[in-house]
C-alpha cells in the first residue's frame, strides 16, 4: 500500500514539467475555431466542423465567436440570437425570427415578386437605373434596377423570381449584389430567388460530346414523361438543382403535376400526361430530386445547400378547364369535373410530391391555379382555389395534413380588365377591392401573394383582420405564415452563405456533365409511331428532301406579336452530318417534313370578334389542322358567369374554326404528291394531342417530337440510337371524341388507329423491333 503522502509528492512531481506549458494550453483552448477568406465583394467564414459563412463588409454586418465557433450578427446586437445560430434547428430559428419581425416585414416577406430580367427589371424590361433606362445608364447587367432596390428596401420584398438571364455569370454577380443590399436591412433576411422551368431545349441547338453550354437542356415535363422513367427526372432534378444554387435560385416554381385530362388545354406540355400513376410517379421523382441535397452537402432532413424548394403547382389541378380553356384569361376561369373525379388530380399531390422518398418529406411549397374549381365547395362558394377556405384550409392544410407554403398564382389580386386580358385573374372575387383580395387569401389560409411587389395592400389586409378578429389573432395569423416562409430560407442555407463564386457558376451551370445529361433525356423523349415498310431508320446514303415550312403570324403567351416567317423546320447542317440533303424532291429518295400540333394562338377559345358581332364569344380549341365545326359539343355548357358582362352560356356548339397553321397539312400533303410514291416521314412537333387522320394514311413514318433538339431527333430517325419514348397520352381519332371526352377524366378517347393496326394510345411506341413492351409498359400501360 502506497501512503498517501507519497502519491500526493508524485503526483505533483509528475505534474511540475506540464505548468510551464499551461498558459499554452489555455491559449489555444480559447483559440476560435473559425477562419475568414476574403472573395472580393464578400468574405467566407469557415467553421472546423461547422457552417461555412459568407457576408458582405459593406452590410454591417459582424462576426460573433461564440463557444469558439463563428455566426453572423445579422441584427447587429452584438449577440447571438437564436435565428442566428445555425447549431439550432430551422423550426426553432423560424419561430424565433417570425417573434422579432415587425408587421411591416413580414407583409414584405409575404410578396413573390413580378417576373424580373436581368437586365431589365420588370415585366417588359422597363426598369431604369438610376433614373434612366438601362441601355442609356451606364449600368452593369448585374445592378439592380431602381425598382427592384425600392422592393427589397421599402417593401421589404425577399422572393424574386428570375426570368432571362444575360449569361450565368450576370446571374451570380446580381444575386451577390441584392444579398448584400439586404443582408444589411433590418433582420438581415437573404433573398430567396427563384424561376420558373428553364432548361428546355432549343430545336437548332447542337451538342457536341465535352462541350459546355449556359445551361443543360432536357425535354420539357411532357418529354421527360415519355421516357417512362422516374430515375431519369429524379436525375434531372438533382442536376437543375445544382445549376439553379450556382444561379442564386434557391426556389422552383415547378413541377407542373396537373393532369392533363384534357388534351386541348394550353398548358399541356408543361404536365406529366394525364396518367395519374405514372404522373404521381413523376411528381414525387422530380421533387425528390430537386429537394435533396447529397449526404456532403446536407443540412439536415434532407436539406442543404444544394436543395431546391420545389413549388408544386396546381392545387387541386389546373387541367379541367372547361372546352380545354386556360384560366389566364376570364374566358377559361371556370374548371369543370363532368367526371366527379378530382380524386385522381389530387393523387399527384397527396401521393406523389407530399410522399416523398427522400428526407425532406413533402414539397415545401404549393401554388393553387386560378380556376373556380366549379361546383365542389360544399359551402357553394364560386371562388377562385386561392381565395377558397374549402380548398386551402379544410382541404389542402386539414385533409391532406399539409403545412408548408401555399402561394397565390401570379396576378389574382389584380383587378379584372376584360375577358381575353391576361394576367389579371381574381375569379369569384371581382367585386373585392385589391386590399380586400388580399384579406381574403389569407383567411382562406395562403401565405404568399405571387406577382405583387407591394406590401401596401398586404398591410391594409393585417388592418382588416384586426378590425374583425383582434390584434392577437392578426399577429398570430402573420406569424404562421412567416414561420413557414421562413423555413424554406434556413434549410436551404441562405441565412448562412447566400453568395456566389462567378467563378465556381460559370463552372458548374451548362458544365459538359450536365449537358450529356440533359442531352440523353432528350433522345428517351422521342416517340416513333408509324415505320412503315422499315423506311426507318434512313441510311446515310440516302438524298433526303426537306421542304421549308410556313410559320403563320401569332403571339407569344404574354401577347407579343410575332409575325410569319418561311422557315428551315430541321437544322440543314446539322442534318447534312447525317446524310445528303437537297431542295428538289425528283432527287430525293425520301421526304423529311417536320410540322408543329395545331395551333389555335393565345386565347385559344375565344374570340372578341365574335362577341362584338353578336354571339357569345366562345369557339371551339381544334386539334385537327383543317376546318373544324363543333357539332358534338355541349350546350349548355357546365359552368358561366350571370354578371353583367360575362357569359353565362358558354357553349360554343356549330361554331367553326381553322387551326392557324393549316398550312402544315397542306404542306404534308404537297409534299406526298411532289415525291410522287416515295417515302415520306413527317415528325411532329407537339406539345398537345393531335388528330393525324388527316395525313396519317399518306406518310409512311411518324416521328414524335416533344420540343426537342433537331439533332436528337435526327440521331433517331438515322438509327444512331435506338427509340424508346412511348406515349404519355392519347391522340384522338377525331374531334368527336374530343368533345365527348370528359374534361376531369384521363385517357377516355377513342384513339387512332392506322393501317398496321396500332393504336396511338397511353404508353404506345416503336422501336426498331416493333411495339415496344417491357418493364414500363407492363408497370404504367395497359395496351389500348
Amino acid at each position: 500500500m502506497i501512503p498517501v503522502k507519497m502519491k500526493t509528492e508524485s503526483l505533483l512531481y509528475t505534474l511540475r514539467p506540464l505548468a510551464a506549458f499551461l498558459p499554452v494550453l489555455l491559449l489555444i483552448g480559447c483559440q476560435p475555431r473559425w477562419t475568414e477568406t476574403a472573395k472580393g465583394g464578400y468574405h467566407l467564414v469557415e467553421n472546423e466542423d461547422g457552417a461555412l459563412l459568407g457576408y458582405s463588409p459593406e452590410s454591417g454586418v459582424q462576426i460573433l465567436t461564440v463557444d469558439r465557433l463563428a455566426f453572423k450578427d445579422l441584427n447587429r446586437d452584438g449577440s447571438l440570437d437564436p435565428y442566428e445560430d445555425w447549431r439550432l434547428s430551422a423550426a426553432d430559428r423560424a419561430k424565433d425570427l417570425a417573434g422579432r419581425m415587425s408587421e411591416a416585414q413580414i407583409a414584405g416577406l409575404m410578396l413573390y415578386s413580378a417576373h424580373q430580367r436581368l437586365p431589365g427589371g420588370g415585366f417588359g424590361g422597363r426598369d431604369t437605373y438610376g433614373g434612366k433606362p438601362f441601355d442609356e445608364s451606364g449600368a452593369r447587367a448585374s445592378d439592380l434596377s431602381d425598382q427592384q432596390r425600392t422592393f427589397l428596401t421599402e417593401d421589404n420584398l425577399r422572393h424574386v423570381l428570375l426570368t432571362t438571364v444575360e449569361s450565368p455569370a450576370v446571374a451570380a454577380e446580381w444575386n451577390n449584389n441584392a444579398q448584400a443590399l439586404v443582408e444589411g436591412l433590418g433582420l438581415g433576411i437573404p433573398a430567396n430567388n427563384s424561376t420558373d422551368p428553364r432548361h428546355e431545349a432549343g430545336s437548332d441547338d447542337e451538342f457536341n460530346l465535352g462541350a459546355g453550354g449556359e445551361i443543360s437542356r432536357w425535354p420539357g415535363a411532357i418529354g421527360l414523361a415519355a421516357s417512362f422513367d422516374p430515375s431519369l427526372v429524379r436525375q434531372f432534378g438533382e442536376i437543375a438543382s445544382r445549376e439553379y444554387r450556382a444561379l442564386g435560385m434557391a426556389t422552383a416554381l415547378s413541377p407542373q403535376v396537373d393532369l392533363a385530362t384534357d388534351p386541348r388545354w394550353y398548358r399541356f406540355s408543361g404536365t406529366f400526361g394525364e396518367d395519374p400513376v405514372l404522373a404521381t410517379a413523376m411528381a414525387r421523382a422530380y421533387v425528390d430530386g430537386f429537394q435533396t441535397s447529397p449526404s456532403d452537402k446536407e443540412i439536415a432532413g434532407g436539406w442543404g445547400y444544394e436543395s431546391v424548394n420545389a413549388m408544386v403547382k396546381h392545387w387541386p389541378g389546373g387541367g379541367t378547364g372547361e372546352g380545354g380553356r386556360d384560366a389566364h384569361y376570364g374566358f377559361g376561369k371556370f374548371a369543370v369535373f363532368p367526371g366527379d373525379n378530382l380524386k385522381d388530380h389530387i393523387k399527384p399531390f397527396a401521393e406523389g410530391a407530399f410522399n416523398l422518398e427522400g428526407g425532406t418529406g413533402r414539397a415545401s411549397a404549393v401554388m393553387p391555379y386560378y380556376t373556380i374549381s366549379y361546383g365542389l365547395d360544399p359551402g357553394g362558394e364560386y371562388v377562385g382555389n386561392a381565395f377558397s377556405a374549402y380548398f386551402i384550409t379544410d382541404l389542402l392544410r386539414n385533409t391532406y395534413g399539409y403545412d408548408g407554403v401555399v402561394c397565390t398564382d401570379w396576378g389574382v389580386t389584380r383587378p379584372d380588365e376584360g375577358m381575353a386580358v391576361f394576367g389579371r385573374t381574381p375569379w369569384g372575387v371581382e367585386h373585392l377591392s385589391v386590399a380586400e383580395r388580399h384579406y381574403k387569401i389569407l383567411m382562406a389560409g395562403c401565405d404568399q401573394f405571387g406577382g405583387n411587389n407591394d406590401a401596401g395592400p398586404v398591410l391594409e389586409a393585417y388592418a382588416m383582420g384586426v378590425e374583425e378578429h383582434g390584434e392577437a389573432f392578426m399577429r398570430a395569423r402573420f406569424e404562421t405564415s412567416a414561420v413557414r416562409l421562413l423555413k424554406n430560407i434556413f434549410r436551404t442555407g441562405l441565412f448562412e452563405n447566400p453568395y456566389l463564386e462567378v467563378a465556381e457558376t460559370s463552372a458548374v451551370v451548362g458544365n459538359p456533365e450536365f449537358m450529356k445529361a440533359g442531352y440523353e433525356a432528350q433522345l428517351k423523349s422521342v416517340v416513333v409511331l408509324k415505320n412503315e415498310g422499315g423506311v426507318l431508320p434512313i441510311k446515310p446514303d440516302q438524298t433526303v428532301y426537306i421542304p421549308q415550312r410556313y410559320v403563320p403570324p401569332g403571339e407569344s403567351f404574354f401577347g407579343q406579336p410575332i409575325p410569319g416567317r418561311w422557315e428551315d423546320p430541321i437544322n440543314l447542317q446539322i442534318a447534312g452530318k447525317y446524310f445528303t440533303v437537297t431542295d428538289n424532291p425528283d432527287e430525293a429518295d425520301i421526304a423529311l417534313v417536320e410540322i408543329t400540333n395545331p395551333i389555335n394562338g393565345r386565347t385559344a377559345g375565344y374570340s372578341a370578334e365574335d362577341a362584338k358581332a353578336g354571339g357569345n364569344g366562345f369557339l371551339p380549341i381544334t386539334l385537327q389542322y383543317g376546318p373544324y365545326t363543333a357539332v358534338e359539343a355541349r350546350d349548355p355548357s357546365l359552368a358561366g358567369d350571370a354578371r353583367e358582362g360575362d357569359v353565362l352560356n358558354r357553349s360554343y356548339k356549330g361554331k367553326t374554326v381553322t387551326a392557324r397553321n393549316h398550312t402544315d397539312l397542306e404542306m404534308v400533303l404537297d409534299t406526298r404528291r411532289v415525291m410522287k410514291g416515295k417515302p415520306v416521314v413527317v415528325v411532329l412537333r407537339m406539345s398537345n394531342p393531335t388528330v393525324v387522320s388527316e395525313f396519317e394514311s399518306q406518310v409512311n413514318g411518324l416521328v414524335v417530337n416533344f420540343n426537342v433538339q433537331d439533332q436528337a431527333v435526327l440521331d433517331i430517325i438515322s438509327g444512331k440510337t435506338e427509340p424508346s419514348g412511348l406515349l404519355p397520352l392519347q391522340m384522338p381519332a377525331n374531334m368527336a371524341t374530343v368533345e365527348q371526352q370528359y374534361e376531369d377524366v384521363p385517357l377516355d378517347m377513342e384513339v387512332q388507329v392506322d393501317a398496321a393496326g396500332n393504336a396511338y394510345g397511353f404508353g404506345f411506341g416503336l422501336n426498331w423491333d416493333g411495339l415496344i413492351r417491357d418493364a414500363r409498359t407492363e408497370k404504367y400501360a395497359a395496351p389500348e
